[in-house]
């Protein structure tokens, strides 16, 4: 984690002190945007997580086909795009223990719910139609969970709070459309569990250590 948080500092301060020679023509990458997405999502146990266990049961993961829409605003300074972005998403990303290894995650079902961003990027342009990019912010995600010992059953969700950086490279067709690639990482270190009943309120938060890598393709259209 550390090493990619480094070179993701790297990449966007090489990029915020670069003078490109393609400045002037970043008109297609600002302004208003929206964009629909989807692409590889997998979340696994956090490198804090000291496993010890013989089969590795704790790095397991759940893997999935993240998909969403997102919506933004770039404008340019400088030798810079920056922008500011929101996304929504939800993902096919599911564990079940009856089909799996029974130890992974404890609990009966686990599947991977909406999930929350917002955020902000800066970018360069490496040439007049092709933007690369660095990109950090909030990140909100779900878990819905479902546990029974046979005789009773609890069926809520886990609400995670953690941050999310990643770069990218986004392509103009022509002067409104964009198609983009993107990887990001998000690390989840706080939560609190929803019991899903107006009659029980939330647990109070507790510490959690997940990582979510996702490689997500998208489709756009500037206002």
């Amino acid at each position: 984690m550390k090493k990619t948080l480094s070179a993701l500092l790297v990449a966007g301060s090489a990029m915020a002190i670069a003078t490109p020679a393609f400045a002037q023509d970043n008109a297609a990458f600002t302004g208003p945007r929206v964009e629909v997405l989807a692409g590889y999502d997998q979340t696994r146990a956090g490198d804090e997580i000291d496993n010890d266990a013989p089969n590795n049961s704790d790095d397991e993961s759940i893997e999935g086909v993240a998909y969403g829409v997102g919506v933004g605003y770039d404008f340019a300074t400088g030798g810079a795009v920056i922008g500011v972005e929101a996304e929504y998403s939800d993902s096919t990303a599911k564990f079940d223990q009856s089909a799996a290894d029974p130890e992974l995650f404890s609990i009966g079902e686990v599947d991977s719910g909406r999930d929350l961003y917002i955020g902000a990027r800066i970018g360069a342009l490496v040439t007049p139609d092709t933007l690369l990019y660095v990109k950090g912010g909030y990140t909100n995600a779900r878990y819905n969970v479902l546990a029974s010992d046979g005789s009773n059953e609890l069926d809520g969700n886990i609400d995670a709070d953690g941050y999310r950086i990643g770069a990218g490279a986004e392509y103009a067709i022509g002067t409104n459309s964009f198609v983009k690639l993107e990887y990001r990482y998000s690390n989840y270190s706080e939560a609190n569990y929803d019991f899903g009943s107006a009659d029980i309120p939330d647990s109070p938060s507790y510490n959690v250590d997940l990582d979510r890598h996702q490689v997500m393709a998208g489709v756009g259209f500037r206002f």
